[in-house]
């Protein structure tokens, strides 16, 4: 039976994981260390991919995530992305002086 991608398939789940031509894209419902998608929305902000608005969970909660679900793949990513949050921090320094 193929896989069919469709209203009734993401009702039913709760985490995917989408090959796409651009690259693989998360779909998510509950994260380790984060909880559910409503624990996480004041955590968010909105990005435009391609046009559609989506809500992205921030820099520091994905640092933040990525360290309690402490799997190989996500500690490996902590240093870039500590690297870019420092990179952040340094440039809203740099506006408010």
């Amino acid at each position: 039976m193929p896989f069919q991608f469709d209203t009734p398939t993401l009702q039913r789940g709760l985490n995917f994981t989408l090959i796409t031509d651009v690259g693989a894209l998360d779909l998510l419902g509950e994260i380790i260390g984060g909880g559910q998608y409503e624990d996480l929305l004041p955590h968010t902000i909105d990005i435009k991919l391609f046009g559609v608005s989506c809500r992205c969970i921030t820099l520091s909660k994905l640092i933040e995530v990525k360290r309690a679900a402490g799997r190989p793949k996500d500690l490996e990513a902590l240093a870039e992305l500590e690297a870019l949050q420092e990179e952040q921090a340094s440039k809203l320094k740099k506006l408010s002086s």
